[in-house]
């Protein structure tokens, strides 16, 4: 799906395809993508990078036209169970037109940040800008979503919220992976900035985008090294609530076991029949004493061959 936009009153507005001066491009069709390539003269091979989840970042310059693959967080759904992904944004500038290639379809220009822009490359740097607040808020979001597991870690004995947090973790792995491709081309763009035409507002927007990479990278790396170190100890917890559980109904079966001793004696009915010429008194004390010497039996046997058993392992 292709969409047509202008700059106008430093707004960005929807326009038809003839006078536009950004084209975005969600989840192109090979009609698309080959329209894509014989009108802008782009590599197919570079249109799908941008459309690949695992490319790394990149940037690519020549004397006129210059393209960027970057990393974005993928947007989040309920069927991804707790594991947030990451995506990539192609972005082609291409006689001082903007090509922004997207693997689904975003409201790239709802967000305040594009309220007042200027040229197509005051735009790019917006677009980077954009990517890497996305990574910060999505971080922010799993540092919720791990205190709330983490709580009912702690009075759970299943493993579904400990198979959670797991997914979390290996989400800021992708995170770290995704910033950390995104920080070698921001300082690429640093070193091509004369040849991509910079002014001294866009280069001091890109020191900001710099210092705001640098701080999500770093917070992504905190919150990846505290759930990395508290995996264990959160899988300890659920083993202890396990054996907490495991002793109450221990606890129960002990205290209900006489009672059912008693009810099962006292309703033999063939013992009954079979002591019928006995008194009760005295049959019932013979049989309690003789299921008393037969515990005392098996018990002393039991700790004779548990006391014996190292020594025949010797």
């Amino acid at each position: 799906m292709i969409k047509w936009y202008k700059i106008e009153d430093n707004t960005i507005k929807t326009t038809d395809e003839e006078n536009a001066a950004i084209f975005v491009v969600a989840n192109p069709n090979s009609e698309e993508i080959s329209s894509l390539c014989k009108e802008f003269d782009l590599n197919e091979h570079t249109i799908n990078s941008a459309l690949d989840p695992d490319e790394l970042s990149r940037i690519e310059f020549d004397i006129v036209n210059f393209s960027i693959i970057f990393k974005r967080p993928k947007r989040y759904s309920s069927n991804d169970m707790f594991l947030f992904r990451v995506a990539s944004i192609g972005l082609f500038i291409y006689n001082a037109k903007l090509i922004i290639i997207l693997s689904e379809e975003l409201p790239l220009f709802d967000n305040k940040l594009f309220n007042k822009v200027g040229d197509i490359k005051d735009i790019l740097l917006r677009l980077l800008f954009l990517s890497i607040s996305h990574f910060i808020e999505h971080l922010k979001v799993i540092n919720i979503i791990s205190d709330q597991l983490e709580e009912k870690i702690n009075a759970s004995m299943e493993n579904k919220h400990l198979i959670n947090m797991f997914a979390l973790e290996k989400s800021l792995v992708y995170y770290l992976n995704a910033i950390q491709s995104n920080t070698a081309t921001i300082e690429k763009m640093k070193h091509l900035s004369p040849k991509i035409g910079f002014d001294g507002q866009e280069l001091e927007f890109l020191d900001d985008i710099t210092i705001e990479n640098q701080q999500c990278f770093k917070q992504a790396e905190i919150y990846s090294n505290v759930l990395t170190g508290l995996m264990d100890a959160r899988g300890s917890i659920v083993n202890n609530n396990l054996n907490l559980l495991i002793k109450r109904l221990t606890i129960i079966n002990v205290v209900f076991m006489p009672l059912n001793l008693i009810a099962g004696i006292g309703g033999m009915s063939e013992f009954s029949m079979m002591t019928r010429h006995i008194p009760w008194q005295i049959s019932y004390s013979i049989f309690a004493l003789g299921m008393l010497l037969i515990g005392l039996l098996f018990y002393f046997l039991m700790r004779y061959l548990s006391s014996g058993s190292p020594k025949n392992l010797k």
